[in-house]
């Protein structure tokens, strides 16, 4: 058996080997000479996997170790009955985490509390349900927009876009690429979406750049009816509008989702895909070490007030305005950036040192899923 995957995808060198011939490629160089003789493909976003790519090849599986598969031509492969699967929710935690600390960098900079401030998330799937809980924790006021889960589920607490718009001070988009029919995402962030939003409201983008119309949030940018942005998703990658960058509060080279957790539950679940598709004893596999966090303990000063807590907490596990830095300084680099891209742990990989008496701020961060140690009593 041949296996053609992406060489970025971690944790999978030696896996796969017992088993097969693999062959690892740049995402962009798995091309259709490459992968003619192959069984099967793990890629990456990178890769477009339809008719031009596989047509008279052998494949019969293809697994993608991302949660998003827009770039998966599924209605083809399924008719030429390729077997398909994507890694659903593998890397949601990561992204809380990059919108927790995007929200926390905001509250720093311009001085707003989140008790009194109002999120808005549209989509409410793996990434958004995980976003929602998090910003309620930190006390954000949090309204919710999904239509296709209002249809399915007919649950109230899923409102119409334009209320959720008209009332948020920060919008946080968590959509998948849908390019036609009644749950269209592909240009969502037009003039209308635009005009139905708060005046000074924020927005972020860790979706999908399509989602976006550059030219109108540029223009609501400047014009101050958007009060600032935190993108990580771009159209036209690797190559982002470098005026809508330089307009952004926070722009980062489509990382949200890139720690470490996340990227191993990616690979975890593609290659268990594989296995049991071809009945691979692999079916339980996991990476079995995962490099640490650099500084795993965290020590909170006595007296800090609550929501410089969850500030500081959130920042020391992932200082975001570090990859903003980077992209702003070389722009040309935002493939190098996702590549070869530093350790990042999410919440539960730290330990929190704090005032043993707080009782509300200790279950916070529990709930955050970090781990407490009290301070004994002197």
């Amino acid at each position: 058996m041949k296996i053609v995957t992406d060489d970025k995808i971690p944790f999978l060198q030696g896996v796969l080997e017992p088993y097969a011939e693999v062959v690892y490629l740049p995402g962009r160089a798995i091309t259709r000479e490459e992968v003619q003789d192959a069984d099967a493909l793990i890629v990456r976003t990178r890769t477009r996997v339809g008719r031009e790519l596989l047509e008279g090849s052998r494949v019969q599986f293809v697994a993608t170790a991302t949660i998003g598969y827009d770039h998966l031509d599924t209605v083809w492969l399924e008719e030429a009955g390729i077997a398909w699967t994507n890694a659903p929710g593998c890397n949601s935690g990561s992204v809380m985490q990059y919108v927790a600390a995007a929200l926390a960098w905001l509250s720093r900079r311009r001085g707003f509390s989140f008790r009194g401030t109002t999120l808005g998330v549209v989509g409410v799937g793996h990434v958004g349900s995980k976003v929602a809980r998090m910003a309620e924790l930190l006390g954000m006021k949090v309204l919710l927009n999904d239509p296709p889960r209002r249809r399915a589920e007919g649950d109230p607490a899923f409102l119409p876009l334009e209320q959720v718009l008209a009332e948020s001070d920060i919008v946080t988009l968590h959509v998948p690429l849908n390019r036609e029919g009644e749950d269209r995402t592909l240009g969502l962030v037009d003039e209308l979406f635009i005009s139905r939003m708060k005046h000074g409201a924020l927005l972020i983008n860790s979706s999908r750049g399509a989602v976006v119309v550059d030219a109108v949030v540029k223009e609501a940018l400047r014009n101050g009816h958007l009060g600032g942005a935190v993108l990580d998703v771009w159209n036209h990658e690797p190559e982002p509008d470098p005026e809508l960058m330089a307009l952004a509060d926070l722009a980062t080279p489509h990382i949200a989702g890139y720690s470490v957790d996340g990227k191993a539950n990616g690979t975890a679940m593609s290659v268990q895909a594989l296995a049991r598709h071809f009945g691979l004893p692999l079916t339980g596999w996991y990476p079995e070490q995962l490099p640490p966090p650099p500084h795993p303990l965290i020590t909170i000063a006595p007296e800090t007030p609550f929501e410089e807590v969850l500030r500081t907490v959130i920042l020391h596990t992932y200082p975001i305005d570090r990859d903003d830095k980077a992209l702003r300084e070389h722009p040309e680099r935002f493939e190098e950036l996702r590549g070869n891209y530093p350790v990042r742990r999410e919440f539960h990989n730290y330990s929190v040192k704090s005032d043993p008496h707080n009782e509300i701020l200790l279950k916070t961060l529990e709930k955050l899923k970090f781990n407490i140690i009290k301070e004994k009593e002197k």
